[in-house]
């Protein structure tokens, strides 16, 4: 594109975010990309600057600059997955149809662009369906560590669906994690406040008595080695970041491979696959219509199979 174009928000658009907005508009640029275009003031919502966060409403009139092929060639080049590396992305394909796109995420893949991050899910999902078909959008995440179901979008309007669901309270997650020693009770519910807080290793999420976010989680043991480690089934009940794993470093049994919430308490000597995260969205179920339910579930990664074979942590399956 080389002229300035003057494009109008639609009904399927509306609420959405300028940066995802512009993102999904023009896929071939990478997240950098957006951001400088952004920052810059070169993209105006009715003639005048705003921020990415911006929610769009219909009728909007967005300015987008000239886009050189330059820029999108070198974003495509950057982006675009070698053929093994595509063979593996869509063989983990869980559930597709003309409205949703289910995937087993790889553990070590980031959900989204950032410092850092020159590859991601938000733009490798453009080479899970046709050339003539907009990419997938995002409509929760995972850690870049965590494995396991993600939901994608393949339209706004299902993407506004499914965020509905999410602030209903209808959509129910399953998560696995291998922890380090055994929880007490065996069964219960975490519940507290969580904040960001900054320390000498950077941000972190903690537990708080004052400012900060309810986290709510239950949890229920599927199967335990003596006291060494155990194997957990985790129910998010809210969505705060990294919330099953300071919740189970609060049991005191802090997720095997977690350094950074469990420090040295996280590791088992002579486990050499306990240097990878242990925690994985194991299932996700949620409502098609007003009578039926979906429900899918994503096998488990290799270093977790591996580490539970040695454990003999068996989930009773």
């Amino acid at each position: 594109m080389t002229e300035v174009q003057l494009l109008e928000v639609s009904l399927d658009e509306d609420k959405v975010r300028l940066d995802r907005w512009v993102a999904n508009r023009f896929p071939s640029l990478g997240y950098r990309s957006v951001q400088k275009l952004l920052r810059t003031g070169q993209v105006r919502v009715d003639g005048a600057r705003a921020v990415g966060s911006l929610r769009l409403t219909v009728g909007q009139k967005i300015r987008v600059p000239p886009i050189t092929e330059s820029i999108e060639r070198t974003n495509r080049v950057k982006a675009e997955p070698k053929g093994a590396e595509l063979e593996n992305l869509r063989s983990r394909i869980l559930y597709e149809d003309d409205q949703l796109l289910v995937l087993d995420k790889p553990p070590g893949l980031a959900v989204q662009g950032g410092t850092g991050q020159s590859r991601h899910l938000a733009e490798l999902s453009k080479f899970l369906v046709a050339s003539d078909i907009p990419a997938p959008k995002l409509v929760h995440r995972l850690d870049k560590d965590t494995s396991g179901v993600l939901v994608m979008a393949k339209t706004m309007a299902a993407a506004r669906t499914f965020g509905k669901l999410f602030k209903s309270g209808k959509i129910r997650k399953t998560y696995w994690a291998v922890v380090v020693g055994i929880p007490f009770p065996l069964s219960g519910v975490m519940d507290n406040i969580l904040d960001k807080r900054m320390g000498p290793g950077g941000e972190k999420v903690t537990v708080t008595s004052d400012k900060g976010k309810p986290a709510r989680t239950r949890y229920h043991t599927l199967d335990r080695k003596g006291t060494k480690a155990a194997l957990v089934a985790l129910y998010p009940e809210t969505g705060r970041t990294h919330q099953l794993r300071v919740h189970c470093v609060e049991l005191g049994t802090p997720i095997l491979g977690d350094g950074k919430y469990g420090g040295p308490n996280s590791f088992i000597k002579d486990l050499s696959s306990a240097r990878r995260l242990h925690l994985h969205a194991r299932a996700i179920e949620f409502p098609t219509d007003d009578t039926k339910k979906l429900r899918v579930v994503a096998p488990l990664p290799y270093h977790m199979r591996e580490s539970m074979v040695k454990l003999a942590l068996n989930p009773g399956e």
